[in-house]
């Protein structure tokens, strides 16, 4: 497994071309080799290939936002050619589709023929849950609906470790539920701090990565992402970089 950078964490970094720019070379700096886009500022597509590109950083992954993937998904296929990257993420249901069953039907209706697009175009749809997807409708979880209603060709799963867990499931049994569906992972942990559930770095948490590292690479995980939505006043980079050591000695 190869380790990756979510832009996210570094979102405050990634508003004007100088800032990406720079961000790019401190992430390289610290030994990623890929990112996945997301939070970034109104920077062109060529400008963001060029520069990862310029860093020897690979883009392996985006989140784009839900209205251009319902209608700007030919324009997305083509920025994600140029990034030659092959999977355009949803980061989450947009919350029009998350309060009933009917909702999440609608959903699944919705952004099939896009994800189908996207298939057709040699690339892959891919979702991203947070905690919402494990709650239940007729004692079924959502994520079931959801997964269910993609073939496995027209959608894979960005699942994340934190919001599983947030979710109240394990993350590691969740990933060998969906072997074959997760190439690629978002891992993020999570601590306890004044009785409230907060992001922390890999390994400064309480997620059991032993569990959850073997159950990707039994899982033919191939790209393990790391994200901190909230470094709490701590530099974001520095978060990173805890991260990435304690990945690079345990995968």
């Amino acid at each position: 497994m190869q380790i990756a950078a979510q832009l996210y964490t570094v979102r405050n970094f990634t508003q004007t071309e100088q800032d990406f720019s720079e961000t790019i070379q401190k992430i390289a700096k610290i030994g990623y080799p890929a990112v996945q886009l997301s939070g970034q500022g109104a920077i062109s597509a060529e400008f963001i290939a060029e520069t990862c590109q310029k860093n020897n950083i690979k883009i392996i992954s985006s989140h784009a936002p839900a209205q251009r993937i319902l209608h700007d998904v030919d324009n997305l296929i083509t920025e994600h050619k140029l990034y030659n990257s092959s999977q355009i993420g949803l980061g989450m249901i947009p919350w029009e589709y998350s309060e009933n069953l009917e909702g999440i039907k609608k959903f699944i209706a919705d952004f099939l023929p896009s994800a189908q697009k996207i298939k057709a175009a040699g690339l892959h749809f891919a979702y991203h849950n947070h905690e919402y997807e494990f709650g239940k409708f007729d004692n079924k979880f959502i994520m079931d609906y959801i997964i269910e209603g993609f073939a496995p060709a027209d959608m894979q799963i960005i699942l994340d470790t934190y919001w599983v867990q947030a979710g109240g499931c394990n993350p590691a049994l969740w990933i060998k539920k969906l072997a074959g569906k997760v190439p690629k992972i978002h891992f993020k942990d999570m601590a306890i701090f004044e009785r409230q559930q907060r992001f922390a770095e890999i390994g400064e948490g309480n997620l059991d990565w032993q569990a959850i590292i073997s159950a990707c690479q039994a899982s033919n995980v191939e790209w393990v992402i790391v994200e901190q939505d909230d470094s709490y006043g701590k530099d974001a980079f520095e978060c990173l970089k805890t991260s990435y050591n304690f990945l690079a000695t345990n995968i």
